[in-house]
């Protein structure tokens, strides 16, 4: 584990280091080594897009893909169990976080604020809580988290990182925005982007 955690730590500071030579931010402290700021990514219909979508109804590419399922959840916190058939019609926001890390913190007043605004429109937030350390893993203090911060949409605890893999995810914070038909449209590491990431919100809300 700490041969796969200093791998990435090196990643990312390749990653940070890119972003200064770009005139961009450099890399986030506080959250260890999978803690990065990045430029958001429109993952459809246009790959290689640096912006948001245009156009949110085009034809899907070959490889568009969907929200893999949630797994290895040991416990549901403000809500029952869900799954993607569950949130199909929606327009999801998965939130890959952990609660002692600074940048993910920095990042939760935009997401419970957009969970306030857009819920009633047809958003979805999923937080899924992945531990980088072992007291993130007791409920009770994810618990006291939620209640800090005012969390009220879906924290699913992900204590043995099976959705965290299940993403193919590697960094804290990261978001995926997903279309009502379940397909992952924009995905964003690190913090910022935040008018960004709430313009392609409004998109896919319609």
């Amino acid at each position: 584990m700490d041969r796969h955690f200093i791998k990435r730590r090196r990643l990312l500071t390749y990653l940070g280091l890119g972003a200064i030579g770009a005139g961009g931010v450099a890399i986030a402290s506080g959250c260890s080594e999978k803690s990065v700021i990045s430029t958001p990514k429109t993952v459809a219909p246009s790959a290689n897009s640096s912006t948001p979508a245009q156009n949110t109804t085009a034809a899907l590419p070959p490889n568009a893909q969907r929200l893999p399922e949630f797994q290895g959840i040991s416990q549901w916190l403000n809500s029952s169990p869900l799954t993607t058939a569950d949130l199909k019609g929606s327009v999801v926001l998965v939130q890959f976080w952990t609660f002692a890390c600074i940048n993910c913190q920095r990042t939760l007043p935009y997401v419970t604020r957009w969970h306030q605004e857009y819920a009633d429109k047809g958003l979805k937030v999923v937080g899924v809580h992945t531990p980088e350390f072992a007291y993130e893993k007791v409920v009770n203090n994810v618990k006291q988290a939620l209640k800090k911060h005012k969390i009220n949409y879906a924290v699913p605890i992900d204590n043995e990182f099976q959705t965290w893999n299940a993403y193919k995810n590697e960094y804290w914070p990261h978001l995926f925005l997903a279309d009502r038909q379940g397909v992952i449209r924009y995905d964003h590491i690190g913090e910022g982007a935040y008018s960004d990431t709430e313009q392609m919100i409004r998109q896919l809300l319609g």
